[in-house]
């Protein structure tokens, strides 16, 4: 646990230096537990998630960085790799494929990546997973547009 510690404290630190460096990333620990961390992520350009602002739950095992973090979307999104409900997300470096090389910054950046490019052959969401299996692009842009607006913008007024 106290190698676990240590990590998360240099990735902290790195995470403070790099605030400038990566303006579509904003990791926050938890004031009283290092083992939790919040996210903000900004949807990327020319998808239908541009413009909004998502935000992510982190839960560092102990075991960390030998075991991944479990990280979920609090806000809703429309993507075939994200369940609707609970926020749960379906990336193999979250599972099967985790390496202690990679931080919690990293793995922010391979769920906006995964945001980009989605993986409709192991979804989560079915119905956004079927729009896209069946080639309905445009269905499933639309969907993913409407929830961005509604869950992932800030209100007007």
């Amino acid at each position: 646990m106290q190698a676990s510690r240590a990590r998360l404290f240099k990735e902290y630190k790195e995470v403070q230096r790099e605030k400038v460096a990566d303006p579509d990333i904003q990791l926050v620990c938890d004031d009283s537990n290092i083992f939790k961390w919040t996210a903000l992520i900004k949807g990327p350009s020319e998808t239908p998630f541009d413009g909004g602002v998502f935000q992510l739950a982190f839960s560092v095992p102990e075991q960390y960085p030998l075991q991944p973090p479990q990280v979920r979307f609090l806000t809703k999104i429309f993507h075939p790799n994200v369940h609707f409900k609970t926020g749960e997300i379906c990336l193999d470096i979250l599972k099967n494929a985790w390496s202690p090389a990679w931080t919690l910054q990293s793995v922010c950046r391979a769920i906006i990546a995964l945001m980009a490019h989605p993986e409709p052959d192991s979804p989560l969401n079915c119905d956004s997973g079927n729009l896209l299996r069946s080639g309905d692009i445009r269905g499933y842009q639309s969907m993913a547009r409407m929830y961005t607006r509604l869950a992932a913008m800030p209100k007007k007024g």
